[in-house]
């Protein structure tokens, strides 16, 4: 309790109306701090950033946000995951060249969701300090089916730059993605005869 308090009022000294909020706010239980290795291991429940009491506000407006954006790709395929875009927008993946603007992100991104499912999970995220741009990462995984009717699993890591537009909505600046690292033991094995 006299920890509660502390963070309270410690809140309240750096935030403007803080007090407010801090007294209306349920009582926050301080986790152990996460080993700098978590960020290399798939999102579990436990490791939910959203379950994380200590987000900021603009990180989970960015959170929110990558989860609406995830749920419309879902449902919409690649024509959906244009739509998230800004005007100069940029994407970037492993082994091809980048594709500038909206325009070009939408003709790429053609998928069917019945063909093609793409879903990702934020694990972390930033704002900047003016609130007007920030950055999720996580990781994603696309399934589809083979000629041959064959499953086919890719998956990686990502990382979405957001922009508040004029206008005051927000839009992906950058989507960036890499394909998974090799598992630990096989970094620098030679293969056996």
């Amino acid at each position: 309790m006299k920890l509660t308090c502390f963070l309270l009022a410690a809140t309240a000294l750096f935030l403007p109306n803080a007090s407010i909020a801090a007294a209306q706010a349920p009582q926050v239980t301080i986790a152990p701090a996460p080993s700098p290795y978590d960020s290399l291991l798939r999102p579990t429940a436990s490791s939910s950033p959203l379950a994380q009491p200590t987000l900021s506000p603009g990180v989970l407006l960015l959170m929110e946000l990558e989860g609406r954006f995830a749920q419309a790709v879902a449902a919409g395929g690649g024509k959906a995951f244009a739509t998230w875009f800004a005007d100069d927008a940029v994407t970037l993946n492993n082994g091809r060249p980048a594709v500038l603007g909206r325009a070009s992100i939408a003709q790429q991104a053609n998928w069917d969701p019945k063909v093609y499912q793409l879903t990702w999970a934020p694990e972390g995220g930033q704002m900047g300090p003016s609130n007007d741009m920030g950055f999720t990462w996580g990781h994603y995984e696309g399934r589809s089916v083979d000629k041959n009717g064959q499953p086919v699993i890719t998956s990686g890591r990502y990382f979405t730059v957001w922009k508040k537009l004029p206008d005051g909505s927000w839009k992906v600046a950058l989507d960036a993605s890499a394909n998974e690292p090799p598992a630990a033991d096989s970094c620098c094995s030679l293969p056996k005869p």
